[in-house]
């Protein structure tokens, strides 16, 4: 009996043949089964997303609570940035497209093309510029601009001179365009009439033309000019003036009005944020000597001890501002908010012969006068109007011309006299 059990246990034990290749089998089918590409790429694509969804080393997610409280201080930000522009639209106080800098953090500076920039008035507007931290571009042909004016720049980081001519295009990437080039005073802008008027339509139009293609703001200096001779005086920005249009100053005057048409088209038809500033008689260091404006025509003339030329009987008049004041105005106008145009000028009036006076007075008493004919198209009155300046700009001018003169007397002597001084001393 004891065997028959023994015998049982050891039988229930051993298994059956069958049983044991059935269970051999099940391992060895699955794996032919899955031996199949698709499903290891399959299987492989589902790691990879569960191993990067839930365990990327480069993962730097904070915490949920973390995350809570910087919602919470953005939230604080925006109502806060909403408070303030809601009180800062009842007082009239303008922000710049990329927000209000935070104190302690320099603005960043500009990059600014100035044409004609070494030129009597480009050269002190880049002064300015640089001085208040931007990158200043300056393209010009050198026709009446002098590189002396910009010597104080070369070598400096934030300075490019480029010899161009505006009448062909160029492409740079500049934020504003100050479009100064083209000469300004009768004996340069008669001396080539064809050259002076494709300066003042296609350079203006090759300088729009970059405007437009990089999203700079523009600014075109026009002039007094554009009145000629004025049957309105004082004048204003909205008198539409007397200008002879086949003069030999026409092609100055009517280049002027043209380049003035030709800004606010591109402003109406393409979008271009513009200003225009209309200039009047404007003096002081750098300009030309010998370029046959009265200004420096008396200064040079009583340095040299030669007659004061006074053209026709010295009746007609102009006024006369300093060169600083018209680069505050050009910039205040580039600045703000209003197209324009802008009269910029000094509205205190001479006469020639009341002029020829303050000249004497400041350099030599004993300077003659001598009486020659008038100039043709020669404008009689010349009067400025800047309320509109006044107003909407909050510019003025500030140097009368008994203060600003003697720092142009200055200046013409040393570039008179001063080789020969220095001759001298050696």
């Amino acid at each position: 009996m004891n065997s028959e059990l023994i015998h049982r246990t050891q039988t229930s034990k051993t298994p059956k043949p069958n049983d044991t290749l059935h269970h051999a089998q099940k391992p060895t089918n699955l794996l032919k089964k899955s031996r199949d590409p698709l499903l290891y790429t399959f299987i492989g694509i589902a790691i990879a997303t569960f191993f990067f969804n839930f365990f990327d080393p480069l993962s730097k997610t904070p915490p949920l609570s973390q995350q809570q409280s910087e919602s919470a201080q953005l939230q604080t930000r925006h109502v806060l940035y909403e408070t303030t522009s809601s009180q800062s639209s009842h007082h009239d106080v303008h922000f710049n497209v990329g927000g209000k800098v935070p104190l302690g953090l320099k603005k960043k500076g500009l990059r600014i093309l100035v044409t004609g920039g070494a030129g009597f008035v480009g050269s002190h507007l880049v002064d300015r510029l640089i001085e208040r931290g931007d990158t200043v571009i300056v393209v010009d042909n050198f026709f009446t601009g002098r590189k002396d004016n910009l010597v104080q720049h070369f070598g400096s980081p934030r300075f490019e001179l480029i010899r161009h001519d505006v009448v062909e295009p160029i492409l740079l990437e500049v934020d504003q365009i100050y479009h100064l080039a083209c000469p300004a005073s009768p004996v340069h802008y008669k001396y080539n009439p064809v050259k002076t008027i494709k300066t003042n339509v296609v350079g203006t139009m090759n300088m729009l033309g970059l405007a437009k293609r990089v999203g700079a703001r523009f600014l075109v200096t026009s002039t007094s000019e554009v009145y000629g001779d004025p049957l309105q005086h004082p004048q204003v920005e909205t008198y539409w003036g007397n200008v002879n249009p086949i003069g030999v100053r026409s092609c100055y005057d009517e280049g002027k009005r043209t380049a003035e048409t030709l800004t606010m088209d591109y402003h109406r038809g393409h979008g271009i944020e513009v200003r225009i500033a209309r200039i009047f008689n404007t003096y002081g260091p750098r300009m030309c000597i010998d370029d046959g404006r009265v200004v420096s025509n008396f200064v040079a003339q009583a340095l040299r001890k030669e007659p004061l030329t006074v053209y026709g009987d010295g009746k007609q008049t102009r006024s006369f501002q300093y060169v600083s004041d018209l680069v505050e105005g050009l910039i205040r106008l580039t600045e703000g908010d209003h197209v324009g145009p802008f009269n910029l000028g000094n509205p205190s009036e001479f006469t020639m012969l009341e002029l020829a006076q303050v000249v004497q007075e400041t350099i030599d008493p004993y300077a003659k006068i001598e009486f020659r004919p008038n100039t043709e198209d020669d404008p009689h009155k010349r009067k400025p109007d800047i309320t509109k300046a006044r107003e909407l700009l909050g510019w003025h001018p500030t140097v009368s011309l008994r203060n600003g003169l003697p720092l142009m007397v200055e200046d013409f002597k040393q570039r008179i006299f001063g080789d020969k001084k220095d001759s001298v001393g050696a």
